[in-house]
């Protein structure tokens, strides 16, 4: 048994990369693939496995430690290694390499056997996951039957380091799905199956491969000369159309190499785009909300370099996407690898645990569509990692507490607190009553309308001295009609006639702010007290119809709701609402507009006063009221010309015939 040294492998080109952990001991034996460290950038974690298999003889670094590539890690022991040391150390990344290119090839033949006829049944085997095993199941997204096209989500993955959204590689319709949540995968296991619309893996291969060739000769090309470089897009695991959320520089800017430009974002990932040069940003093409693909022009940063140094550099950095481009399955390029700036960027972004939230980037494009603050959500998923079932119950009870009246969630960015709950029972006995379905209803309504509507309310004194004479010599005419004649009826005809006069009171604002409903029909709502609460019926064609067609339809529409046997729309459709409470007593009140309707009547206990005629004090039946209207749509001068129209209306019914 021979001691071979473990090194960093290529980790994209980053240097003094932080060991963050240390995954084995020594006296540890380790499998193939197992994890010896983890490193971590400012853009990525990721993983580092051991090449083979063997026993932890020394470890060589410690947590803190900066490493490149090429650094030693550990020195393992191991059956058939040579004696030459150095022979070893430098056949073992090959070796890592060799092995890595062997599992990449793997799903990659599974899926294409069986599509190559087209229209066929094709395995889903879980992509390149950066070379974990037995990593989590946290999230199934697809069932089977559904039809997904390519990139649509199919499952969640989850290390202790990153969560991932695995891609659908084509479109199709799920056959069958292999896993449920909680199983472990890695790479190569089987999530399900895929009846596809046909398709040549050969042609897939052809495109990829030329696609990727193109723009890896680019970089290298204009390495080589200094001065002003064009800076594209690079490969982003062919997504088209990507949103660029943020601009990272401005021109002028001095950047170093892996300085991060822009940021784009897909609603599967998001992934910062690095400067493949240094030098001076002298101008940037591109803004927030463009949307770009590969190869698009980002910038123009000028260099300083020489050919000599930058040509094999941009070679170098040139591979990895080659690599990674010319896998077969569209999966393995948007999956996290840790083989290129790009994609390496793409996966540590799927870890998503940026401030305090916890979150994958699917999960924080529905918040910002929603205007939810993440970090106001509870996360269920595991470790606390908030879901998209998370966002969405969130805001269903904002919306839930907001129409039952409990007013604002705090921290939900409303204005108004909740009232905070009293324990009344310490201050002596009580009793809970439920609310009935009435109440509650007109709680909301309500507040509702209270909160909404800015209400201003004017008052006024009727002298209805002539009118009351006029319905009381009607008693015996009712008393014939089997009916019964209150100021009700006079009510709703003299408002009815105020609202033909002044019809900016018969409207109501269009649910879009940018219109008014002018209604050219009028019907009244006439609000009565009921044992189960307080109830509106409304009297339609008020102005079509007479004072005991009025009379008689009043009352029946007020027995209706004290027996409960209003219809829904029976309390639809009002244009204004007279609400009286002449006969509890009272001299005024505020009474609030039923929305959408811009006005209400509010009708106190009429009352013998003296009033001046020029001469002396005469004794008049003087009724107080008051207008309620909503400001938004009606002005004080509009408000100012109906309420003399209906004062005088009142004082004089024969005005009614005019």
């Amino acid at each position: 048994m021979a001691t071979e040294t473990i090194k960093v492998p290529d980790i994209g080109g980053s240097e003094d990369v932080e060991v963050i952990e240390i995954g084995v001991a020594v006296g540890d034996t380790v499998e193939a693939e197992g994890t010896l460290v983890t490193l971590e950038t400012d853009k990525a974690s990721m993983d580092i496995p051991c090449p083979k298999g063997g026993k932890i003889a020394k470890i060589l670094v410690k947590e803190g430690d900066k490493v490149s590539e090429g650094s030693p890690l550990v020195e393992l022991e191991s059956e058939g290694a040579g004696d030459d040391g150095d022979t070893q150390e430098s056949t073992s990344e090959p070796k890592s390499e060799e092995k890595s290119e062997s599992k990449e090839a793997a799903p990659k033949k599974e899926a294409s056997g069986k599509s190559s006829s087209g229209g066929s049944e094709v395995d889903i085997p879980v992509p390149d996951i950066g070379g974990s095993e037995g990593v989590e199941v946290i999230e199934i997204c697809v069932k089977a039957g559904d039809e997904v096209s390519e990139g649509d989500s199919l499952i969640v993955l989850e290390t202790d380091k990153a969560s991932m959204e695995i891609p659908s590689p084509q479109g199709g319709t799920i056959s069958s799905i292999a896993l449920k949540e909680g199983d472990k995968v890695s790479e190569g296991d089987l999530i399900g199956k895929m009846k596809t619309a046909g398709g040549s893996d050969e042609e897939a291969t052809e495109k990829e491969t030329s696609s990727s060739e193109a723009p890896a000769e680019k970089p290298a090309q204009a390495a080589q000369s200094g001065g002003a470089q064009d800076v594209p897009v690079p490969d982003i695991g062919g997504s088209e159309g990507v949103e660029v959320i943020e601009v990272c520089v401005k021109e002028g800017d001095e950047v170093s190499e892996g300085d991060s430009l822009i940021v784009l974002e897909t609603d599967k990932a998001s992934m910062e785009i690095p400067s493949p040069v240094s030098g001076k940003v002298k101008s940037i093409a591109l803004k927030e909300g463009d949307k770009v693909s590969q190869g698009d022009k980002i910038g123009v940063v000028e260099t300083t370099g020489g050919s000599a140094e930058a040509a094999p550099k941009a070679e170098a950095d040139t591979k990895p996407s080659e690599s990674a481009s010319s896998k077969a399955e569209p999966a393995e390029q948007k999956a996290e690898s840790s083989g290129s700036p790009a994609t390496a960027t793409a996966a540590s972004e799927q870890v998503i645990n940026s401030g305090d939230v916890y979150a994958g980037p699917a999960v924080r494009k529905l918040g910002r569509q929603l205007g939810v603050d993440l970090a106001k959500v509870k996360g269920s998923g595991p470790r606390g990692r908030v879901t998209k079932d998370d966002v969405r119950d969130y805001v269903k009870n904002i919306v839930t507490t907001s129409q039952s009246g409990g007013g604002a969630v705090a921290g939900a960015g409303g204005a108004i607190p909740r009232v905070p709950p009293v324990d009344f029972a310490k201050f002596g006995e009580i009793e809970t009553v439920k609310m009935s379905k009435i109440k509650k209803l007109t709680a909301d309504n309500m507040t509702r309308s209270w909160l909404n509507v800015p209400h201003v309310t004017q008052w006024d004194d009727v002298d209805i001295t002539e009118m009351e004479n006029f319905r009381q010599g009607l008693k015996a005419e009712a008393e014939k009609r089997g009916t019964k004649l209150t100021p009700l009826p006079f009510l709703l005809k003299a408002c009815a006639s105020a609202l033909a006069a002044e019809p900016s009171f018969n409207v109501s604002l269009h649910h879009d702010g940018e219109h008014m409903v002018q209604k050219k029909y009028i019907h009244i709502g006439m609000a009565v007290d009921t044992p189960n609460g307080l109830v509106v019926p409304v009297i339609r064609d008020v102005d079509k119809k007479g004072l005991w067609e009025l009379a008689e339809e009043a009352l029946t529409m007020a027995k209706k709701a004290r027996d409960g046997k209003l219809t829904a729309a029976e309390m639809q459709g009002g244009c204004f609402t007279i609400s009286s409470l002449g006969a509890m007593g009272g001299s005024g009140f505020t009474p609030i507009v039923n929305t959408p309707e811009v006005g209400i009547l509010g009708v106190s206990r009429a009352q013998m006063k003296p009033v001046w005629n020029g001469s002396e004090f005469v004794p008049r039946n003087m009724l107080p009221i008051s207008l309620s209207y909503d400001h938004r749509a009606v002005n004080g001068a509009d408000a100012g010309r109906f309420f003399t129209y209906l004062s005088g209306v009142l004082a004089d019914v024969r005005r009614l015939l005019l």
